[in-house]
């Protein structure tokens, strides 16, 4: 078994054979190019390259695409473009708010709660949202060389209490099909394996990664497989993405989105009333909604619990039950999510 943690730039020899990859390479990484082709003001420059240089931008077409131009407080926007905000230092923000590094037993698994495991499966995301949690983890310590792998699905097939595996990275996705669908083969054979779930947002920025390959392994797994997208506003959904769940969807897989209370993006009862109705409208059913992670440069994202339980209230108000995520915070040492009431 031989696995490699997928960045960007070790997808270069496979351009031409994957359009979602030929997506990936023509994603932006230059403010300068992101700020031209949006027609935003160039005052915007010197804190968006000086924000970059601690935290790199890289933003896909298709979801640059769906913004306004000529609007810098486009909610999309405000998700992946960088603001001086991000370098100054606030108390209380830390570089690992989770402490996963203290549930990082092995190379590429972290293991916070009893019935499942979470895999690495990639050092980067196609896209550097400015909120990630995970924007300070130090993947070059968690990259798996293929006695590394063999030696996590060991740890896993010697815990029956684990019944799941969730995908994460980086973002999984960005791994070969063939990868994953090696290494899916291999977690088959624990038998008290039940439920692979894949955490994701190439779907939402790049559809074109939803192809052939990745349906016929997730076809033909044994598991029941669930995926999560990561959406924060109905921006984010149009009808090429609602086709690509019902591609998912026809191909065994359940559907459902997390979403991150962030301010100047969806903290309005409105926008995420219409989020959780978008959602649903293309197949998709509303999951978590996350209060901010407190990381190191995020502060500028951050809402209350006290706003954070009104926005929700406004919702229960205007949605039906099945529409409204739950509000939860992560704290470290707890053995399940936080739920806010």
């Amino acid at each position: 078994m031989s696995f490699v943690s997928a960045t960007p730039e070790t997808l270069v020899p496979l351009v031409s054979q994957y359009r979602w990859q030929e997506e990936l390479q023509r994603a932006i990484r230059n403010p300068e190019e992101l700020l031209e082709y949006l027609q935003l003001p160039m005052e915007l420059l010197p804190q968006a390259e000086k924000a970059a240089a601690d935290f790199p931008l890289r933003v896909p077409m298709p979801f640059v695409d769906k913004m306004q131009r000529g609007n810098p407080n486009d909610p999309l926007l405000r998700q992946v473009l960088p603001l001086a905000a991000e370098l100054q230092v606030v108390e209380g923000y830390d570089v690992d708010p989770l402490e996963e590094l203290d549930a990082n037993p092995l190379k590429g698994l972290i293991h916070k709660y009893k019935s499942r495991v979470l895999l690495t499966m990639a050092s980067a995301c196609a896209v550097n949202c400015r909120y990630c949690f995970r924007r300070h983890f130090p993947y070059g310590d968690n990259n798996p060389s293929a006695d590394e792998w063999r030696q996590v699905v060991d740890y896993i097939a010697a815990d029956d209490s684990i019944n799941e595996v969730i995908f994460s990275g980086g973002d999984p996705l960005l791994s070969p099909d063939r990868t994953l669908s090696r290494l899916v083969q291999e977690l088959e054979a624990v038998e008290h394996l039940q439920r692979l779930r894949i955490h994701t947002r190439l779907p939402v920025v790049i559809p074109q990664r939803v192809d052939d390959e990745l349906l016929q392994w997730l076809r033909s797994t044994r598991f029941q497989t669930v995926m999560v997208l990561h959406i924060n506003h109905s921006a984010e959904i149009d009808t090429t993405l609602a086709a690509r769940v019902a591609d998912l969807k026809a191909s065994g897989v359940t559907v459902l989105n997390q979403s991150v209370l962030l301010r100047g993006v969806n903290d309005s009862v409105d926008t995420l009333v219409e989020l959780s109705e978008a959602l649903f409208a293309a197949g998709i059913l509303p999951y978590y909604l996350h209060v901010l992670d407190k990381t190191a440069g995020t502060a500028h994202f951050d809402c209350s619990e006290t706003e954070a339980r009104r926005l929700f209230a406004g919702m229960q108000m205007r949605l039906s039950g099945f529409l409204v995520p739950k509000l939860v915070r992560e704290i470290p040492e707890r053995a399940s999510k936080t739920l806010i009431f």
